[in-house]
This record gives structure tokens, sequence and C-alpha cells, in this order.
């Protein structure tokens, strides 16, 4: 189990490094390099633009990739889904700039994007069933917890290598190239991955649906067909977790260089300190879900999510530095406590014939409606003077959004996802 939840951990936090390496570039650097004619802020929602392109690539990702997952195995989706993220991002810290080529340079950024997004799309579902398939039932969020740890892990190197290059480089070096450094790195790291995962064994949970014939022929026509309320009700629970995430790591980036005046240095570290809190408490938020229950604390963060989101933007928009991380850190504080348990939840929800379409689908169109919008439309609610309500009243709009959905999903904690008989919760299991 351990050799297997490192694996995990490993293959989420390269993949989403080169996921957030994006999100920082984009907060960063991308509107002055690639939309140049436009405004300061109409440059920075057209990166913001790019970076939801890979959101809306995610479940397209997800049919693609839980189609294989559900068909031929867990392991192959692993290699697949490492290899197309990691040669799109390296791609990435290829594309010359708009003052080189015009307007094919931001048309190359959004498709790359949205191959970065198509590869993210398939890891998740891939790397959560590898864990949850194999973990014993009472530590089933425990062991889930590892490849929960690798976005912040991701985070932080992505981010960590953005301060590094921001503090030794001048202005002018790190917008000619110092900005293509973290890109170019992502090739290393995905050689790396992709070595780590050769030892990996397929599920005991694939391979009893392959001896018994019990595979879906087409995962995802079965899920719409007979799982649709549940795919749309993990779709919303998730939008809080995905809104909170991206309004700490990349539109408060955005927000406070551009808006505030605080320094690029300061702003990331700030952000790298709140997320690698968040990251040290997934275990321990995974072991109260594995005592507790799944729904309980899901409902729990989503809660609180929608009561701090005044008081975070209230806070971030002191521009004090002690502040701001206060309001940061109790907003990944609600997020982590949702989040540590998902990578259980979502398994024990759907049966297991199409369980890494289901799970990855619905986790990945959470991220269209959290992640793809909110650095968008708070952006675009921050341009002006005084605190930015309208984009607390978006972030607690979704979280009264996620909890409803939440409270209408059932608790699945002594449901089995592995080794003994799978009890799964379908359509009429779900209550209105």
């Amino acid at each position: 189990m351990l050799r297997l939840a490192f694996a995990s951990l490993a293959g989420t936090a390269i993949e989403f490094y080169d996921f957030f390496a994006y999100g920082t570039a984009a907060a960063l650097v991308l509107g002055p390099l690639f939309f140049p004619s436009f405004s300061p802020l109409a440059g920075t929602l057209a990166a913001f633009g790019t970076f939801a392109i890979g959101f809306i690539a995610r479940p397209v990702g997800s049919v693609v990739f839980g189609h294989i997952g559900d068909r031929y195995g867990r392991r192959p989706v692993l290699f697949a889904s490492l290899l197309t993220t990691g040669c799109a991002t390296v791609a990435v810290g290829c594309v010359p700039s708009y003052a080189s080529i015009g307007l094919a340079a931001p048309i190359l950024l959004l498709a790359l994007r949205f191959l970065q997004g198509l590869g993210l799309g398939g890891e998740w579902g891939g790397a959560v069933l590898l864990v949850a398939e194999h973990a014993p039932p009472g530590r089933r969020a425990l062991w889930g917890s590892f490849p929960q740890m690798g976005p912040p892990l991701g985070f932080l190197l992505a981010n960590g290598m953005m301060l590094t290059l921001s503090a030794v480089l001048t202005d002018r070096q790190f917008l000619d190239w110092g900005w293509r450094v973290p890109f170019w790195a992502a090739g290393v790291l995905a050689v790396g991955g992709l070595l780590l995962r050769t030892s990996l064994t397929e599920t005991p949970q694939f391979h009893e649906l392959a001896r018994s014939g019990g595979r879906a022929n087409a995962p995802v026509a079965e899920v719409l067909r007979h799982h649709r309320r549940l795919l749309l009700l993990t779709a919303g629970a998730l939008s809080i977790g995905y809104a909170v995430f991206y309004a700490v790591s990349t539109w408060a980036l955005s927000y406070g260089t551009e808006q505030l005046g605080v320094s690029r240095t300061v702003m990331l570290l700030l952000v790298m300190v709140a997320v690698a809190v968040k990251g040290a408490l997934t275990p321990v938020a995974a072991l109260l879900g594995d005592r507790f229950g799944r729904r309980p604390l899901c409902l729990a963060g989503s809660a609180l999510a929608g009561v701090w989101m005044f008081p975070f933007v209230g806070l971030l928009s002191t521009g004090q530095p002690a502040l701001m991380f206060l309001g940061l850190m109790v907003a990944l504080l609600a997020f982590v406590t949702m989040f540590a348990v998902v990578a259980a939840y979502l398994p024990e929800l759907y049966e297991p014939r199409v369980r890494c379409t289901g799970a990855a689908v619905g986790y990945n169109l959470a991220g269209v409606l959290g992640g793809a919008l909110t650095p968008i439309v708070a952006t675009a609610l921050s341009n002006g003077s005084g605190p930015p309500w309208g984009v607390a009243i978006w972030l607690t709009g979704v979280a009264v959004l996620s909890t409803a959905c939440f409270a209408a999903l059932p608790e699945t904690k002594p449901r089995s996802v592995g080794r003994e008989a799978p009890k799964p919760v379908d359509e009429q299991s779900v209550p209105a």
C-alpha cells in the first residue's frame, strides 16, 4: 500500500505541477506576453480564459481515459495521462510570444492548454482508483488522501520554482525567458513519473471485473443513462472546493500583485505557505473521514467555505501580509476538510464497472464551474476601489450550491470498494 500510495502521490504531483505552473504564469506574465494589445485587465482576463480551457478539457479527458480505465484497466490510464500532460507542458514553455509570431502564439497556447487538461482529466481517476481499490475498507480515506496530497505538492513545486526565478532574475529576464523554465522542467519530472509507475500492478477490483465479464462496453453511456443525477450532484458538490482553491492560488495572486501592489515574491510566499499547511493537514482530515464518515466532513467544509468568503475577501483586500495569510489559510482549511476524503467518497458512490468514468467525470465537471470560471469572474468583479465584495457573493453562492448537493448525497463509509463485495450507489439510492 505504501508503494502504491507514493506512486499515486508522485504522479498527481507531477500532473498538477504542470497544471499549476500554467495558472501561476497566467496570473503573472501571460497577459502582456500573449495579449499585448489588450489593457492590463483585459490581458489578465484573456490569460485566465486560456487557463479555463484546461478545465473545460478535463471532463473530455475523463470520458476518454475513463473509458480506457473501465475497459482496459486503471494502470494504462496512469501512463497515457502523464505522457499527454508532460509533453503539452514542455511545449508551452517553447511557444514564442505574440511579438514573435503574432496571433499564432495565443492559438498555440490554447491548444496546448487543452491537451494539459485532457491528460489531467484522466490522471485523477486512475491514480485514485489505483489506491482506493487496493486499500482496506477501514483506512480507505487515509490511503486515498495520498493522491490528494499530490496537488498541493505540485503547486509548491511550480510556485517554488516561479518564486526562485522571480527572486534571482530581473523583471526583464523573468518576462523574456525565466517564466519558461518551470515548463521545461516538467519534461524531467514526467520521465521520472513514468519510470516510477512501471512497477505498479492492476487493481484486484478490475481483475475481478475482467474475469467475470462485468466490464462496461460503453462506460460513459452507462453513467449518463443510470447515474445521471448522481453525476450532477457530485459535480455540484465539489464545485466550491475548486472555487476556493483557485480563488486562493490564482485569483488572489493576480489581485494582490495588480490591484493592491503587493510584491510578486510576497504573494507567492503567502499562497505557498498556506498551501503547504493545507497539504500537511490532508491525512489528518482523511483519518477523520475514516472515523466519522465522508459526508459529515464534506458538509462541514462546504458550510465553512460559505461562512468564510466575506471575511476572506475583506482580509485579502487589506494588503497586509499577516491578515491576507489568515484569509487564505482558513479558506484552504475549508477546502481540505472536503477534498481530503473525496478520493474515497467518489469511488464508493459509483459501481465498479463504471467507476473510473463516473468518479472522474463528476470530479472534473466540478472544475468547470469552480475552477474555470472563478478566476475570470473574480477578476472581472474586482476591478475597482474598495474590497471586491462581488467576489465574496460569487463564492458564497457556489458554497450554497455545493452544500445543498452534499446534503442530497448518501454516506458511503460502510460500503466497500475493493476486495469485498461492493454495494454500489445507483440513481435510485440517492435521496431526492
